[in-house]
């Protein structure tokens, strides 16, 4: 087999992080007194009205889910990543967790002052919607569920109850332009944005 895998210019490896590629949101979850939390998250995906978001246990995001079912994925253009990263080293936990202690991360109570975002009222759920992203999730938690394999995450299952768009990214009524739209893409701990598109699947409807 390795003889095999040499041939191929092939190695096996064990990365920190697996990272690979994925949208990043910035997640708003209630407070205990109605304030929002902000949460940078790297690991979400949907199915149909179904959004799972992969969460760290012993941070805010999940204490509030736990205490308050609702939140709003909000979805940041690439242009936003500085907004995004000016987030990354604070917690909305206090005091601040000694395994977050460990790797910088410092206690930050007003996620909007902090990232320079403004907050806009949702329609139906209590935490408020971020304002510049260009799509802006309300949503119910409907299950959550910690791994055995992997007990310091926990896998957050969501219903999508609205969805808010910025007016120029949308197409038709109900559509979403890909040719005007890119999230940002947390690719190993990097931020990128989308490149050219290559094509389309055969069921794309525009």
């Amino acid at each position: 087999m390795e003889t095999a895998y040499q041939a191929l210019n092939i190695e096996r490896i064990q990365p920190s992080i697996l990272y690979y590629g994925t949208p990043v949101i910035l997640l708003n979850t209630l407070n205990e007194d109605d304030s929002v939390n902000i949460s940078p998250i790297s690991s979400s995906w949907a199915l149909g009205d179904c959004i799972i978001l992969g969460i760290g246990l012993g941070g805010k995001a999940i204490e509030n889910l736990e205490r308050h079912p609702e939140c709003v994925i909000n979805i940041p253009s690439p242009s936003l990543w500085r907004n995004v990263e000016s987030l990354a080293h604070y917690t909305g936990k206090n005091p601040v967790p000694e395994f977050k202690k460990k790797v910088g991360f410092e206690y930050g109570k007003d996620k909007y002052a902090i990232s320079g975002l403004s907050p806009i009222e949702s329609k139906t759920v209590k935490p408020s919607r971020i304002m510049e992203c260009p799509l802006q999730i309300e949503a119910a938690v409907n299950n959550i569920r910690i791994p055995e394999h992997t007990p310091d995450f926990a896998i957050v299952e969501t219903k999508a109850i609205h969805i808010h768009a910025h007016k120029d990214i949308i197409i038709g009524e109900n559509h979403i332009d890909p040719n005007k739209w890119s999230p940002i893409i947390y690719n190993f701990r990097h931020y990128f944005s989308l490149s050219h598109q290559l094509g389309k699947t055969f069921r794309a409807e525009i």
